[in-house]
């Protein structure tokens, strides 16, 4: 990789290269304790001679911005006020837009590090040292010399063969999904597969039905592409069929297990939710999150088992089984939609990246996926249980858990006035990181409580955390 420098005309070559060094290193461009190019091969790429760069690297040196080292090289010792150059202001044209942009609240956004607390209630994290990192280093060394096999073409949009057929099984099977490869669809995480859905199915000004409370990300995703989006009440049985207003084009549902109450939609809601799709001739996104994970009752059928008339996307991830860091998720879809789907994923990113779809197709394969969900499963019932018990004891004066069945978040409601601002403030300060439910509403008043993901926080660590946030609690009164 050259060094980029400009080189203009015959004169003051020595000067021109000093002042592009001496500007670079000064505004941090390059980089403290980054390797110069050797004189005479800087001399080679830019038609100097080899004595112009020696004296230039000389008098930089003499400026102590760059550090000789006998038998390495040149090495550049930026000044400790080096800072990048900042732009002047412009006149934007899309003001307005960008505006829009950076005014969005983002709940769900990954903190910084230094914003982390100790004991964190984040949802949708899970525990790394529970990932079984030697089987997928083996998935991964295999999916590389797959790819090293290939062609050197980009591949088809929807993925390789080997994952769709192996999603395709693995949803059947945890599932029930009635589909085969050719309906599956790779994409970099869920979201992708919201978006894409979104693309395909939206026009500015189309009404798009999500759950209230629900999800923020799909929520917001949809409003970016000009949907009007309406929020749907939910009951113990989940969304409100009845609500769903005429002329929405796309209806959003965690029917599995609600994001973020929790409770599981039943048959009869389901039905009517089916029944309501197909008269306004709407398509439905089940997001399938986290239901891997279940605890008690019977599971029932997934919305897409039950769709007769291709009315249901069914969207499913891995990074809440897996690791969020992999981003691969996948979308079951309808005929009518696939091909405008697939043109959509092609113009987005051409393909997800390979090597991991034949990592992870491996990692099905042969069996690693279903026994980690298993380890995992076991882990997250132990820490269900503690959370539980807290709560029925503890906590028991100020919350009430919503029942839950499925995933690894679980919702708390206050059973009298909190200031929860408040609490959280104190918390925080305790090292303990608790989330609103207020976060997921957007269009009604929020119910008090709090958001508790256990999927990132040890199971000997919940007793703790809790019995501080008991302890502020009493202090509060």
């Amino acid at each position: 990789m050259e060094l980029h420098i400009v080189i203009e005309g015959k004169k003051d070559l020595g000067g021109q290269l000093y002042r592009q060094l001496s500007d670079s290193i000064r505004s941090g461009r390059l980089a403290d304790g980054q390797q110069l190019p050797p004189s005479r091969l800087l001399a080679e790429q830019l038609g100097l001679s080899r004595k112009t760069v020696s004296n230039v690297y000389t008098r930089l040196t003499q400026e102590r911005l760059v550090l000789g080292q006998v038998g390495k090289g040149s090495f550049v010792s930026a000044p400790a006020e080096a800072k990048p150059r900042r732009q002047l202001a412009i006149n934007l044209a899309s003001a307005a837009i960008v505006a829009k942009w950076d005014s969005m609240h983002t709940p769900l956004r990954a903190p910084f590090p230094e914003e982390r607390s100790r004991y964190e209630f984040v949802g949708g994290c899970v525990t790394p040292a529970l990932f079984p990192i030697d089987e997928w280093r083996r998935c991964m060394l295999h999916g590389l010399r797959q790819d090293v096999k290939g062609s050197g073409m980009y591949r088809q949009a929807e993925g390789i063969a080997e994952l769709r057929a192996a999603i395709a099984h693995h949803a059947a099977f945890a599932r029930g999904v009635v589909c085969t490869a050719n309906n599956v669809v790779v994409t970099n995480g869920a979201q992708q597969a919201l978006d894409l859905l979104g693309r395909v199915l939206l026009e500015p000004g189309c009404v798009v039905a999500v759950e209230e409370p629900g999800y923020p990300a799909a929520r917001m995703l949809f409003a970016s592409q000009g949907a009007r989006v309406v929020g749907i009440g939910i009951d113990q049985e989940g969304m409100l069929v009845e609500q769903i207003p005429q002329g929405t084009r796309l209806i959003y549902t965690t029917p599995a297990h609600q994001f973020p109450l929790g409770m599981q939609m039943s048959v009869a809601r389901r039905e009517a939710l089916l029944a309501r799709a197909l008269a306004i001739g709407a398509i439905i996104i089940e997001d399938d999150y986290d239901s891997e994970f279940r605890y008690d009752g019977r599971p029932t059928d997934s919305l897409q088992s039950m769709d007769r008339h291709g009315v249901v996307a069914f969207v499913g991830s891995f990074s809440k089984v897996m690791l969020p860091e992999l981003r691969l998720g996948y979308a079951v879809l309808p005929e009518a939609i696939l091909n405008a789907a697939l043109t959509v994923k092609h113009l987005n990113d051409w393909h997800t990246a390979t090597a991991s779809q034949h990592a992870l197709a491996k990692f099905i394969a042969d069996g690693y996926l279903s026994r980690h969900i298993r380890r995992c499963g076991a882990t997250y019932a132990t820490r269900r249980e503690r959370l539980q018990t807290l709560f029925a004891d503890v906590l028991s004066p100020w919350f009430e858990l919503v029942p839950a069945s499925a995933g690894f978040h679980l919702a708390a409601l206050c059973k009298k006035p909190l200031d929860l601002d408040l609490l959280l403030r104190l918390a925080r300060r305790a090292d303990v990181g608790l989330h609103p439910l207020s976060n997921f509403y957007a269009s009604t008043p929020p119910r008090a409580g709090l958001f508790l993901g256990y999927g990132g926080i040890e199971t000997l660590d919940i007793e703790i955390a809790l019995l501080r946030v008991r302890d502020i609690l009493l202090q509060m009164e």
